[in-house]
């Protein structure tokens, strides 16, 4: 009997030692003394946000998907993008590409969907392995496709484009190296060390959760 108390009180420790570890991974956050400005990326995945609760804890500006699997509309897209506008946070537009979709395609919708918007934020070029699309072209074909679709976007919206690049896309096609572009690097709690060249922006956690919003939310910071 004594072994089964001693056994259950080791499990219910654990339990809520795991319970307390979980409550602060999903709270946490980098330094604001460190990385002043933060924000967070969304999508039609994230669900719908109270944009003015968000701002209220911290959110300093928002990047909302546009563009998922090359040339398919977020279905959130158009009402994110007017609430932030409402809501008085610098906003963003990320292009999810995709390596089973041209790159004319692709550049054709987002110049089609996305509005020309002279207060927007640098637009987003997120480059992802995605597991529903199993193409892997050669490294040059990708190159010349990324570097295709930033000359018709660029041209579109007026300024250079930020490229935020996976871990496992760097390691597959060495784009960071390649392409002369902002870049924006993905890593969980840690600063990102993968790519070749200073990140400018850091997602530095896909689990946090903030008031106004149901699921967990990407967030991210700027690099002093």
């Amino acid at each position: 009997m004594r072994v089964l108390k001693a056994v259950l009180a080791i499990a219910a420790a654990l339990c809520l030692a795991g319970a307390a570890g979980w409550h602060y991974a999903t709270d946490w956050r980098p330094s604001t003394g460190e990385y002043p400005v933060q924000g967070i990326d969304v999508s039609e995945e994230t669900g719908p946000v109270d944009w003015l609760t968000a701002r209220a804890r911290g959110v300093d500006f928002a990047y909302v998907r546009a563009i998922g699997d090359g040339t398919r509309r977020d279905r959130l897209f158009q009402s994110n993008w007017a609430a932030l506008g409402e809501a008085g946070i610098r906003r963003g537009v990320i292009h999810q590409f995709s390596l089973c979709q041209p790159a004319e395609a692709q550049a054709d919708a987002f110049v089609t969907f996305v509005p020309r918007a002279i207060d927007a934020l640098p637009t987003v070029l997120e480059l992802e392995l995605d597991e529903g699309c199993a193409r892997r072209p050669e490294r040059a074909q990708v190159l010349a496709g990324i570097r295709r679709f930033l000359e018709v976007v660029e041209h579109h919206t007026g300024s250079p484009m930020l490229l935020k690049v996976s871990e496992p896309f760097e390691k597959a096609y060495a784009v960071s190296g390649a392409v002369d572009r902002p870049l924006w690097a993905a890593q969980e709690f840690f600063a990102p060390l993968y790519l070749a060249r200073p990140w400018r922006m850091w997602q530095a956690s896909t689990i946090r959760r903030i008031d106004g919003v149901d699921r967990p939310v990407h967030w991210d910071v700027v690099a002093p």
